[in-house]
């Protein structure tokens, strides 16, 4: 297994045995490659996890240069949080080289827009990479924190988990791409009732309404992504990614056309079959 460090800085390239830029890695955030699974996790235990801009570059580069072979990416945090959500230096003095809240209130509006898509990179390519991506979340998961969790195809979740969208008591929206995940997954009306009230969604609710897929106790989160990781690999890497693809899209079809696209990709699967007995 290789172990780096994302940098500041967010260079990556996570072949297998390979290295990323170790720099000082104030992102704190740390990537492991195995075999098919790479693994990236949360490293800033200290201040749970708090959500920041490095964090996010940190995240990106990930995603932009995840190999090609790797079937598995699995999102974890150390420490008793998954992430506290935004660091809450961005709403006052902000964090040094990074803007503020108040600051990024004074853009144009070309520049606001510009500066939340930038963020929102983090949290966009683990749903459309062809690996499959689990979330492994123990503790809290706040805000940004428990956006970056909604990101992953997959959410496993420990039984001491609080998920909260915190956003709208602090005068804000959920803006950093969790809100397509979260009503895909609850429903519109529960969706609202969940960022309106801020409140926190447990273990068992959040397995009940379709968030997370599993509960497990704390000390068998580990045993049970990976319970998960062995049935996915299990099967052929084309088969699962076609699949991923073909129901991420289902939402944004008709019947019809998703029926088309079932058959598409199924004329794909058959080919590479074929091919692969000729």
């Amino acid at each position: 297994m290789s172990d780096s460090h994302v940098s500041q800085g967010g260079d990556a390239a996570l072949a297998d045995g390979g290295t990323v830029d170790t720099g000082a890695s104030e992102a704190g955030v740390r990537v492991s490659r195995d075999g098919p699974i790479t693994t990236v996790t949360l490293a800033n235990p200290g201040n749970r996890n708090a959500q920041t801009p490095a964090i996010w570059r940190a995240l990106a580069a990930v995603g932009s240069s995840l190999d090609p072979q790797v079937r598995v990416v699995v999102l974890k945090a150390e420490g008793q949080s998954f992430s506290a959500g935004l660091d809450r230096r961005m709403f006052v003095s902000g964090i040094e080289g990074e803007p503020s809240l108040a600051d990024m209130a004074a853009f144009s509006d070309e520049q606001f827009d510009a500066k939340i898509a930038e963020y929102q990179r983090a949290f966009n390519w683990w749903r459309s990479s062809d690996a499959i991506t689990i979330a492994a979340v123990q503790g809290h998961a706040v805000g940004a924190g428990f956006q970056l969790a909604l990101a992953a195809d997959i959410m496993v979740v420990a039984d001491d988990v609080q998920l909260s969208m915190k956003e709208t008591q602090l005068g804000l929206v959920p803006d950093l791409a969790g809100t397509h995940p979260l009503v895909m997954a609850v429903g519109y009306s529960r969706a609202l009732e969940i960022c309106a009230s801020g409140r926190w969604v447990g273990a068992d609710e959040a397995v009940a309404l379709g968030i997370a897929v599993a509960a497990t106790s704390l000390p068998d989160l580990d045993a049970r992504v990976q319970q998960l990781i062995g049935s996915f690999l299990s099967a052929p890497a084309g088969a699962v990614t076609a699949t991923k693809h073909l129901l991420r899209g289902a939402a944004n079809r008709s019947h019809s056309e998703q029926q088309a696209a079932e058959r598409a990709a199924q004329r794909g699967r058959i080919a590479d079959i074929a091919r692969a007995m000729s």
